[in-house]
């Protein structure tokens, strides 16, 4: 029972398991199936332009590359459903076994119950019982032997329903193995056509090789030509701007000394006005001190002198008699108290009044030097902005590298640096950029605010233009037209020009990025 319970759980989660992975091949395929329709649309909308192209047998080479992954993916699902199918036959096997038992117990039962049969056999079986509680037993016995009967004979209709079962997914399975090999077998005869297509691609570039190759190199000839008039134009520009940078250094400098110089004037001038207000002020408040020091002193002593009469009061109070010209005495000095007492209290409001003047005075002065502060700071400030005095800008164009787009999207044909071409492997290219084939009429897209340095053309009609970004540039070349001119101040997305006609028939955009004298891999700056 515990084997067959084991068997059951590992049947039924690898059945759970070739779902999943099922789903995700197919998945994947899809996707697949997706990038290769992609693909052919793309080789459809060029199919008119010349084949022989490297973007073209790129995109050939990647449809096979994407196909072969389609049948491997296929490979995988069939390998699944053939595993599928093997242990669907052990259950069914095993189901059969089962059932061929069922069957057999449930034969002796009814060959019993044949020799056993009839209502007066069963009737004579319970009255030939001895007692009652016999007799019971009996009834009890052959409703429970009924039981048995039916429980028998659903178990074999419900071993007989899951082996149809099994035996239906069996087949289905069959049937999607029947599916993928024939998918597969379609898919192997797309995979040899377009592996012909390729052949014969290549093919064509052997036939047309001497002339290609002569052309290529005379291509790179011309390559080397525009990369030494974009070094001369890159390095000009940075002495320029070297040269350009010591003078407004020196002009900067100038302006700020003669900005400090009127700038001291100004606050000299600030400093004598309110010189004179700030020492009134002082002096106010030194007066305001002093008068308020005074009436402090006054009071106290009022409150000193106060004191004593009210300890003197209270001595003689002490000393008081039912007389009454002591009692007349004792009105007096409590009316003599009284107006001392108020004396002091007005001694206290006065020095109060003369504290609160003192204060006032020196907020007053704290708030004039503050303003005196203020006044001649600003008075740099304005002789500053007078002269011309500015903060120096920096340049963005580092800062947003990886985030700038690409200035034409298509399929990228030749990489940075030094490497074979992609067909004549006995030529090696030296690229100081990337070139990017793209559909005819795509215009190339500035990638960063800068200024148009140059707009060169060639001897073979095509044009490229250099954007200087503060110490980067970046080249726009092989433009069959341009849309911007020389000192032209432009932003990201400014179009630059169409792309032009490749030697090979291809439309092709050449792409650098220069730090300064030193050209990069553009795919470390644009995405």
């Amino acid at each position: 029972m515990i084997k067959k319970l084991s068997v059951l759980i590992g049947i039924l989660l690898f059945g759970i398991f070739t779902a999943q992975k099922k789903e995700q091949l197919q998945k994947q395929n899809a996707e697949l199936k997706k990038q290769i329709a992609a693909i052919n649309a793309n080789l459809a909308k060029t199919q008119q332009q010349s084949k022989l192209s490297i973007a073209y047998l790129n995109d050939v080479n990647k449809k096979i590359q994407l196909r072969e992954k389609v049948y491997t993916n296929t490979q995988k699902e069939k390998r699944l459903i053939e595993d599928d199918i093997y242990l669907r036959q052990l259950e069914i096997n095993r189901q059969n076994r089962e059932l061929a038992v069922l069957r057999k117990n449930y034969a002796e039962v009814l060959v019993k119950a044949y020799k056993n049969k009839g209502v007066q056999n069963k009737v004579t079986f319970i009255l030939s019982s001895k007692n009652l509680g016999e007799a019971l037993r009996r009834v009890q016995y052959l409703k429970d032997y009924s039981d048995y009967q039916d429980k028998k004979a659903a178990e074999i209709s419900d071993a007989a329903k899951k082996l149809l079962q099994n035996v239906a997914l069996k087949q289905k399975s069959v049937k999607d193995k029947e599916t993928i090999l024939s998918n597969q077998q379609k898919d192997l005869l797309t995979i040899e056509a377009e592996r012909k297509q390729k052949e014969s691609l290549l093919e064509e570039f052997k036939k047309n090789e001497v002339q290609l190759t002569a052309e290529l190199r005379q291509k790179q000839t011309e390559s080397k030509k525009l990369e030494a008039q974009i070094r001369s134009i890159i390095a000009e520009e940075i002495r320029i701007a070297k040269a350009k940078e010591e003078e407004n250094r020196k002009i900067e400098a100038e302006k700020i000394r003669l900005a400090k110089i009127a700038a001291e004037r100004e606050k000299a001038r600030i400093e004598a006005e309110n010189k004179a207000r700030l020492e009134a002020l002082a002096l106010a408040k030194k007066k305001a001190d002093e008068e308020a020091k005074r009436l402090k002193d006054i009071a106290d002593k009022k409150a000193a002198e106060e004191a004593e009469r009210a300890k003197i009061a209270a001595a003689a109070d002490a000393k008081k008699t039912e007389d009454a010209k002591r009692a007349a005495d004792a009105e007096k000095a409590e009316a003599r108290r009284l107006a001392a007492a108020k004396e002091a209290a007005d001694a206290a409001a006065n020095a109060k009044v003369a504290a609160d003047k003192a204060a006032a005075a020196r907020a007053a002065e704290a708030t004039l030097a503050k303003k005196n502060d203020d006044e001649k700071k600003a008075a740099e400030t304005k002789a500053m902005t007078n002269f011309g005095v500015t903060a120096a800008v920096g340049n963005n164009f580092a800062a947003n590298r990886g985030r700038m787009g690409m200035p034409a999207y298509g399929t990228i044909t030749h990489r940075f640096g030094r490497q074979p071409h992609p067909v004549f492997k006995n030529i090696v290219e030296e690229n100081n950029g990337i070139k990017i084939a793209v559909a005819k009429g795509t215009v190339a897209k500035c990638i960063a605010p800068g200024t148009v340095s140059r707009v060169i053309a060639s001897g073979d009609g095509l044009k490229t233009v250099i954007v200087k970004h503060g110490d980067y540039f970046t080249i726009y070349a092989n433009l069959a037209t341009t849309m911007v001119s020389a000192n032209q101040q432009v932003s990201a997305g400014t179009s630059i020009g169409s792309v032009g006609e490749d030697f090979d028939g291809s439309y092709t955009l050449d792409f650098q990025i220069w730090n300064g004298s030193n050209p990069v891999d553009p795919l470390g700056w644009v995405n």
